[in-house]
């Protein structure tokens, strides 16, 4: 196993999944795949997101466009929580000087 990636054909063995579907997903840009030796590896740092796309897929039967639009969307959730957040930080820090 290369150091920080997993082999993609294990992942798919592991998680019952075709091989073609983390392909697809690589292809519409919600997973990144390194190749290496002709092999396909997923980096660890994209596993909590690949799983997370499998159990759509898999357990409640979503296809490739509906993960696309849930991947889209929850992008956007995590940019606004962010967002929030660094408002909060501002506010706190300009409330904190009038104190």
């Amino acid at each position: 196993m290369k150091k920080g990636l997993i082999a993609a054909n294990d992942f798919c063995t592991y998680h019952h999944v075709e091989y073609t579907f983390v392909r697809s997903l690589n292809e519409a840009g919600l997973v990144e795949l390194t190749v290496i030796d002709q092999a396909d590896y997923i980096p660890e740092t994209q596993l909590q997101q690949l799983e997370r796309m499998v159990r759509l897929h898999n357990e409640l039967e979503i296809n490739l466009a509906g993960i696309e639009a849930i991947s889209h969307l929850l992008q956007r959730l995590e940019n606004i929580q962010e967002e929030k957040r660094q408002l909060r930080n501002r506010l706190n820090r300009y409330e904190g000087g009038n104190g």
